[in-house]
């Protein structure tokens, strides 16, 4: 297993399964923390987006599919899906038989660590029925592939697990930088540009890193987890003491702590000694590996106890109750200690890790085991007073003996103290930097016999390990909790703590939430930017029931599109349950955030930049909800003026109709007429001044419309167009803005009553959600009474 598991690779071996009805089952295994993901639901895209979106977020390892024979109508089907998107990842296609959606439920049951009345399987088995033949097909190809037998009651099992959260498409995560930055360099700066994930990468732990990345693809959206993040956030943030307590505490263990959590929820197979493998060696180094770094954790547990006693928040307190408190794990550990060595320590050193595996057993439990470390010693000796001889016969002072896992040890000699050729005794010559890597044959000898010593070691410990594992393996469930919490506390003190920590005081600040109020945020900032551009400017955003629609306007390079990812940014940091770049904001949650930016042909689908436009709006109007948030950059402009105009202007009636949060970026002016038909939209633009024919850009976003006149004639003159030509560009202009001057005019008069009538109201609404007292909301009313009297 430990192939799959290692690293920052992924983990996940995924099962997918569809019906003619456009239903899709999903069950993703996470062969690392052995956690049984599933999800069902409709495939409303005929591109399939939504599952395109789920494979982005648990980027699999190996993906399972059926034969594509029951694809819907006008769809290609999961199997084919795969072939034409993800060929770099291994497809197994197994019989249909093998997604039983019965059997997958006998399954779910027996393995899952919780009851299944608390999974919900006994009420949803219809409707998840799907995902369980997933399920059924995923786990019966990881048993036999890996040979090894999934442990009772070992399982973390979510359901509808991507749906329980914000859910960002995979194109949206990719036009936010989510994760990996769409350009490695920022133009006219040395710096790196970096993502949202590389930002707050500080975790020590790969688990710490993972959930960080899970959090970021998919926020949450249940107020009271967010809100007991943030108020472990606030006590770690005025409790300097907890702070760096923590962050000792959880250097102290093992960054692998997570990993080992495979070793004993899956059971090997029991085979014969005839059939034992040449690499069973390795798994039982690897199985010693996890019972010394399950030691070390257990180990600094009393310490972790120590620092959390006190602790207030609900989410440190819990943890403490929960891990510091549960009488299973010094009862796990006195169970390690009567068999494992207390001095052996988790060793990241090769040559250290293989000695305390080696020497992992108590001495006098086994008598081969005893006579292979004698071995084992023997041989290590003798190479290092081999070493010893060699400087003394060379007259090599410098020479060491290094040890890697796949050479074993080979000499390092500094070329400075090698005069002339190197003795013929030397064999296996290569230059290293200023030094000489070798050996000769009685050291390839030694370490033939040194390795055999340490392979017998390992087998001889495996199986007295084997009463210690079954035991273990009966408490696996308090082995996931301590790896889940660990990975938790990882991301939150290692990551969001220390990044708010990092920072000048009160640059961040607590998001509050509402179900059903504004988005409010005032003076936010780009949280990947400001760290590049110390002069970052910051800019507000308010959308409600009453003005749900934004439109900003602005010139080329006025930060449009910086303040479009900004706000998407904010919410994503604030529903992870971090601290945000504001003064303050207030948000309502999101489930879903759609983006539509950048322009560029996509030729591997044959679609023009217009068509690629057109299927990325396509799908935000197929699937948007009443909490989805939407942000549109330059909609319509790579087709003809007039469609253009025409489909934006549609686009936001229809938005505008479903009451959808909304913030869309625009030159065309003429957009802005929306504001004076509707009154929920509002107009924004970012303040730009001219200055002897220079666009001087303030980066500063401004109520109103801001007429700059023929900034795109200024901008292709400093392009190095002819000024000719942009002379003649300048007369057509003229003539065409006069013209829509008057009208605009017209129009702002016929609906000028219904705009003031709605401000009143959009003002009310705001007072609706106030929590301030009764006495400051009645002024509040008396002031409106007075300012709509007096615009009368």
């Amino acid at each position: 297993m430990e192939e799959e598991t290692g690293g920052d690779r992924s983990s996940f071996v995924i099962g997918l399964i569809e019906n003619r009805a456009k239903e899709v089952g999903v069950a993703a295994f996470d062969l690392r923390s052995a956690a049984l993901h599933l999800s069902e639901y409709i495939e409303t895209s005929s591109s399939y987006q939504n599952t395109k979106t789920l494979l982005h977020f648990y980027d699999p390892i190996v993906i399972i599919v059926p034969p594509n024979k029951l694809a819907p109508d006008g769809m290609v089907g999961v199997s084919q899906l795969v072939d034409n998107f993800y060929s770099s990842i291994r497809k197994v296609t197994m019989l249909r038989g093998c997604f039983d959606d019965t059997r997958g439920a006998v399954l779910v049951k027996s393995l899952a660590a919780k009851e299944p009345s608390a999974l919900g399987l006994d009420t949803y088995y219809k409707q998840y029925y799907l995902c369980l033949a997933a399920a059924a097909a995923t786990i019966k190809w990881i048993e036999a592939e890996k040979g090894i037998i999934i442990t009772n009651h070992s399982l973390s099992v979510t359901f509808n697990g991507s749906f329980d959260h914000m859910n960002i498409d995979a194109t949206s995560v990719h036009n936010l930088e989510v994760i990996e930055p769409l350009h490695s360099t920022l133009l006219g700066t040395s710096n790196k540009k970096k993502s949202l994930f590389q930002t707050l990468k500080t975790t020590r732990t790969t688990g710490g890193t993972r959930l960080l990345r899970a959090n970021l693809l998919q926020p949450l959206k249940d107020i009271e987890t967010i809100k007991a993040r943030l108020d472990c956030l606030d006590e770690l943030m005025t409790n300097e003491q907890l702070f760096f307590g923590l962050s000792q505490a959880l250097r102290k263990f093992p960054k692998e702590t997570d990993r080992v959590l495979c070793h004993f929820c899956f059971k090997p197979k029991k085979v014969s000694n005839v059939v034992l493998g040449i690499d069973n060696p390795r798994k039982s180094q690897v199985l010693i590996s996890s019972i010394i770094v399950l030691k070390t954790a257990l180990d600094a547990l009393p310490f972790l106890s120590k620092v959390l006693k006190d602790a207030n928040s609900f989410l440190l307190a819990n943890i403490y109750k929960s891990v510091c408190e549960n009488d299973k794990y010094a009862s796990i550990r006195k169970r390690i200690g009567e068999v494992i060595d207390e001095d052996v320590l988790h060793a990241r050193v090769p040559f250290v890790a293989r000695t305390q595996q080696c020497f992992a057993v108590k001495a006098g439990i086994d008598g081969f085991l005893d006579i292979a470390r004698r071995s084992f010693c023997d041989t290590s000796e003798a190479i290092h007073n081999l070493a010893n001889k060699y400087r003394e016969d060379f007259k090599l002072p410098n020479l060491k003996i290094p040890f890697n896992i796949r050479h074993g040890f080979y000499f390092n000699i500094p070329q400075k103290d090698i005069q002339g050729k190197l003795p013929s005794k030397f064999i296996q010559v290569m230059k290293h930097g200023n030094s000489i890597h070798c050996s000769t044959l009685d050291l390839a000898s030694l370490n033939a016999r040194n390795k055999s010593a340490a392979k017998e070691c390992y087998l001889r410990t495996q199986l007295c390990l084997e009463e210690l594992m079954d035991a273990i393996r009966e408490d696996v469930s308090v082995l996931t909790l301590l790896a889940e919490i660990l990975c938790l506390l990882d991301m939150i003190v290692n990551s969001f703590a220390h990044m708010i920590s990092s920072k000048p005081v009160d640059r961040y600040t607590r998001p509050h939430f509402t179900e059903n109020g504004p988005l409010a945020i005032d003076a936010g900032r780009h949280p990947i930017l400001e760290s590049v551009h110390n002069d970052f400017v910051p800019n507000n955003i308010f959308l409600s029931e009453a003005s749900n629609m934004v439109i900003v306007m602005g010139p080329n390079m006025s930060g449009k599109s910086t303040y479009l990812q900004q706000i998407c940014l904010i919410v994503i940091l604030a529903q992870i349950g971090c601290y945000i770049p504001a003064r303050f904001a207030t948000i309502r949650v999101v489930d879903r955030v759609f983006t539509r930016m950048g322009t560029v042909d996509n030729l591997e689908s044959n679609s023009s930049t217009f068509m690629t436009e057109m299927k990325e709006t396509a799908f935000i109007l197929q699937n948007i909800s009443e909490r989805s948030l939407i942000v549109m950059d330059e909609l319509g402009r790579a087709t003809s003026s007039s469609d253009g105009f025409a489909i934006a202007w549609s686009c936001c009636e229809r938005l505008l109709a479903l009451k959808v949060y909304t913030i869309f970026a625009t030159h065309m002016e003429t957009l802005s007429e929306l504001a004076t038909v509707y009154p929920n939209v509002k107009i924004l633009h970012f303040n730009v001044e001219v200055k002897n024919n220079r666009l001087d850009f303030k980066f500063e976003l401004k109520d109103g419309l801001r007429h700059v006149p023929h900034y795109g004639l200024l901008l292709a003159g400093v392009a190095g167009l002819p000024s000719s030509v942009i002379e003649t560009a300048r007369n057509i202009t003229s003539r065409i803005t006069e013209k829509e001057v008057k009208r605009k005019e017209v129009n702002y008069e016929q609906y000028e009553g219904i705009q003031m009538a709605y401000r009143v109201a959009q003002r009310l609404i705001c007072l609706k959600y106030s929590s301030q007292d009764e006495d400051s909301i009645r002024q509040a009313l008396q002031h409106l009474k007075e300012c709509y009297a007096n615009e009368l």
